[in-house]
């Protein structure tokens, strides 16, 4: 049976994962994604700490309102995101973050 052990395992995994592509990786791509993976992780922990306080005999589903909330922020976020990527591209010619030092255009 999957606890919720599991479920905050699994969460811890992804944010450690996302946290090192942020800090490693050097492509903005690439560090976006990984700021997703990031939101994700969290999303997962706030459904699974929701889900185990229904089945505890709480009735509380603020946490799942909640996440509908971040995912929202960060479909808004991807798209602010992508558009200030591209820019960058189109004055800069690279999406390496080594190369890009300042958001002056």
């Amino acid at each position: 049976m999957i606890t919720l052990s599991h479920y905050l395992m699994a969460s811890g995994i992804l944010f450690a994962l996302g946290l090192t592509g942020v800090m490693l990786r050097r492509n903005i791509i690439i560090v976006f994604m990984c700021l997703e993976m990031m939101l994700s992780a969290t999303n997962l922990s706030l459904v699974a700490f929701s889900r185990y306080g229904v089945v505890q005999g709480h009735s509380n589903y603020q946490a799942q309102m909640l996440v509908f909330f971040i995912i929202t922020v960060a479909a808004a976020e991807v798209a602010v995101g992508l558009a200030i990527i591209v820019a960058l591209f189109r004055a800069k010619q690279t999406i390496h973050t080594e190369d890009l030092n300042s958001l002056k255009f």
